[in-house]
């Protein structure tokens, strides 16, 4: 009996090595994923914004030096509302048809149907989802938060156009129709 216990005192420092390093391991896993979790969406809308995943559109500095002639395209404008946000929120704009590397203007407009100031901020996105590289924004309501005062309305531009690459990627050579969405969130107060 002496020999198995001294032999079990002999082991234990090992023991506690081991178990000390496994503990280090698995605390460095449990923080690692909880700092993936907290940069996943920060890092999920970058990817989307540079690579146009999702049919997330692209920001341009500046217009289109060419325009593709006989390849039409024509874009529609589609808004909803989170029901949180007592807002009306509409495009004014009818559809347009244009061709790439044409810069077009459309209006959205909203109105705080509430009787208090509210907040409003949109996401967007493109469909079909391939579109996303190719739809260029130079100017959006959608970079910014918009505050509206009770009854308020506003018109919100949108400028934008389509790079001439897509008239002439395989994947996207055939697109003739685009849908720009918007949806409004409620801000949250902090």
């Amino acid at each position: 009996m002496s020999l198995a216990t001294n032999q079990n005192s002999e082991n234990q420092p090992d023991l506690n090595k081991r178990n000390a390093k496994s503990l280090a391991m698995v605390g460095f896993v449990v923080v690692a994923m909880v700092g993936l979790a907290y940069a996943s969406v920060p890092l999920y809308d970058l990817f989307c914004k540079v690579t146009g995943f999702g049919g997330t559109t692209q920001i341009a500095q500046s217009g289109a030096t060419t325009i593709v002639d006989g390849h039409e395209v024509k874009v529609r404008f589609n808004s909803h509302i989170n029901p949180e946000l007592n807002w009306s929120f509409y495009p004014v704009t009818e559809p347009v048809t244009l061709m790439p590397g044409e810069q077009v203007k459309a209006i959205f407009r909203a109105t705080n149907l509430s009787d208090e100031h509210l907040t409003g901020t949109s996401t967007f996105n493109v469909t079909p989802q391939k579109a996303g590289p190719y739809f260029m924004k130079m100017e959006c309501f959608c970079f910014t938060e918009q505050p509206l005062a009770p009854g308020e309305s506003v018109d919100m531009p949108v400028v934008f156009y389509l790079d001439p690459e897509i008239a002439s990627d395989k994947n996207t050579i055939k697109i003739d129709e685009v849908v720009l969405s918007y949806t409004f969130f409620k801000v949250l107060e902090s």
